[in-house]
Parts: C-alpha cells; sequence; structure tokens
C-alpha cells in the first residue's frame, strides 16, 4: 500500500485509491487527472499544491459529533474521481492544472492549522482520496500534535485506503449523493454499491462517520428512495449515524433546476427519524441544527448556523439522564 499502486503487467500500473482502479501505461494519468504513471511509480501531481485552504468552523463540513464549536484548518487540490454536475467546487474539482508556485509541505500544513487555533484539519473542497498520499502525510504529522482529520468525501476509496487511513483519520463526512445505481454510473460517474460499502468498512474500522445526502427535487427525493436510504444508514451503519439533509442550490451543469424547498428537507427528516435514527440535520436552510438526547430530549446542542450557541454536554454525556452521547467531544 505504501506505493499506493500494483502491476497487474509490466506496462501498466494500477492505482490503488480509489475504486475506479485506474490502469495506467507510461505517462497516462487516471480519471481524477492529478494521479501519474511515472516509470512504473504513481506520481499524485498536486502533492503539496493545494488550490483552496480557509479556517472554517467545523460544522461547516459537516462534522456536528466532534469538537463542537472548533475550528478546522480546511484545504483541497484541483482534481476528482466523480463528474456530478451539481458540484459546488466545480472550478477547482473538475480542473486538472496545477499551480506548482503553491507549495505547502505536510509539516506546513500542520503548522498552519496550530497558529490558527484549528483543533482539526479537513480534507475537502474537492475529493480528498485523489491526494491520499498527501494527506497521510500531513494527517500523521497532525495526530502526533493532537489535532484530529476529517475526510469529506464521496465515499469512493479503495478497501485498501480505508484499512490504511484507520490508523490516522478520525472522522469522515461521507456524501451518500443517491439511491440509484444508474445515476450514480451514468450522471455521477461512481458507483452506490462501492459508496454503501465504503461506509460500512469505515464504521467497522472505528472512523466516526456522519452521512450527507444533498437533496435535489426529482432526482433524488423519493419517498421510497429516503426511507431505503434512511434505513441503510439506521440498520448498516447503526441509528447513531448523524444524517445530514442539504438544500441543493443551482450550480456549475444544474443552473436550471429549482433550489429545495423547506417542505422536502422537513419529509426527509420525518423519514429519517422514523427509521429510528437519532440524529438528523438540515443544511444550507436557516434553520437551527440542534442536538436532542435520543434518550430523554434534552437539548444538548444549540446551533444556529454555523454557530455553536449553547453546548450542554457534559463528558459526551447527557447532563439530564447521563446517556453517553455518539461522537468525538475531546
Amino acid at each position: 500500500m505504501k506505493q499506493y499502486r500494483e502491476e497487474p503487467e509490466k506496462s501498466r500500473i494500477v492505482c490503488l485509491l480509489c475504486r475506479h482502479y485506474c490502469k495506467m501505461k507510461e505517462g497516462q494519468v487516471g480519471i481524477c487527472g492529478v494521479n501519474k504513471n511515472v516509470e512504473g511509480s504513481l506520481k499524485t501531481l498536486v502533492y503539496g499544491h493545494p488550490s483552496a485552504l480557509n479556517v472554517d468552523p467545523i460544522e461547516k463540513k459537516p462534522i456536528y459529533h466532534m469538537l463542537p464549536g472548533s475550528s478546522a484548518l480546511s484545504f483541497g487540490t484541483v482534481g476528482c474521481n466523480f463528474k456530478c454536475p451539481f458540484c459546488q467546487n466545480w472550478q477547482i474539482s473538475q480542473e486538472t492544472k496545477v499551480n506548482e508556485e503553491v507549495y505547502v509541505s505536510p509539516q506546513k500544513m500542520v503548522d498552519l492549522a496550530i497558529e490558527h487555533g484549528a483543533a482539526s484539519i479537513a480534507y475537502t473542497y474537492n475529493e480528498p482520496t485523489i491526494f491520499y498520499p498527501y494527506a497521510k502525510d500531513i494527517g500523521t504529522i497532525a495526530k502526533e500534535k493532537g489535532l484530529k482529520n476529517i475526510f469529506v468525501s464521496n465515499g469512493f476509496e479503495s478497501p485498501e485506503v480505508i484499512e490504511d487511513m484507520a490508523g490516522w483519520l478520525d472522522a469522515a463526512n461521507i456524501d451518500l449523493k443517491s439511491w440509484d445505481e444508474g445515476y450514480y454510473k451514468k450522471v455521477l460517474k461512481g458507483g452506490l454499491e462501492a459508496v454503501k460499502d465504503t461506509l460500512r468498512l469505515m464504521v467497522k474500522e472505528g472512523i466516526w462517520v456522519e452521512v450527507t445526502t444533498l437533496l435535489i427535487e426529482g432526482e433524488n427525493d423519493s419517498d421510497k428512495d429516503l426511507e431505503e436510504m434512511a434505513e441503510f444508514i439506521a440498520n448498516d451503519l447503526g441509528r447513531q449515524v448523524p444524517w445530514h439533509l442539504s438544500a441543493f442550490h443551482p450550480d456549475y451543469k444544474m443552473k436550471d433546476h429549482e433550489w429545495t424547498g423547506i417542505d422536502t428537507l422537513m419529509r426527509a427528516k420525518s423519514i429519517g427519524e422514523k427509521a429510528g435514527l437519532y440524529y438528523v440535520y438540515l443544511g444550507n436552510v436557516p434553520v437551527h441544527g440542534d442536538t436532542h438526547c435520543p434518550g430523554c430530549g434534552e437539548l444538548l446542542i444549540d446551533r444556529t448556523g454555523y454557530n455553536v450557541t449553547v453546548n450542554n454536554l457534559k463528558d459526551g454525556r447527557c447532563p439530564k439522564c447521563h446517556r453517553k452521547i455518539e461522537g468525538v467531544w475531546s
């Protein structure tokens, strides 16, 4: 795994970073556009070259059950292994030209996080799996310094990468973009079964997982699809896994599509709760993202936008009934 590739035959290598398992001849790049066969080794062309770098509230990732109210140093590069027509960061994700004038070493990235008072580093904005060698080198140093590591991902990681990341990755927010294998393959250029498998494997490896579904009316919001998604999360991953239901806004190649209505989000939320999920949150809309105790209903965390205004948790427990609340609180 250290080389992130295997050799099925003399003239090609297989990239192990994601489930496309691209076979590349000498000089060839994979589907993501940023991993290349250079003399029989896999070269990650974006290594050390972030294209976006910000300090964000951890709630913006969105991660709600880890260090609420803290900051995450967030960065991404160019490139992606999916082709989502609604991508909000398409300017970098669908770009493959690397700006080599910008160089941030793994050590420097960790130093920046500490300088800005961040409690974690989030690998986000584009698909972090495609720059995994860079992410891991940063994450390993970050972990030694007491920082948390978060992947915000489309969930197309290879099983080899998931096994490898278990040693240094603390949390992941994974997109469950649709419940239709055909839509995943044809439109997104990924695969639903692969994403479901990734989610199961991450939970099994002890990585804290939260799931996000961007609701697009007429595309992925039927009651049947939402019920099956909610049941999958509750039964295969666990009722403790938070489900973020996010409102779509027109972007990239879907500018003619309607914004997601609040009614659609509320309908999806009630489906999630009916399936037995403890924590269902709405995103991209002006509503509170509060966390209540699944045991007694006590308000634990009050979120207004990305701000935590109240945090009543006591050592990760409900102050009223003392139920342990699932998450990473320290």
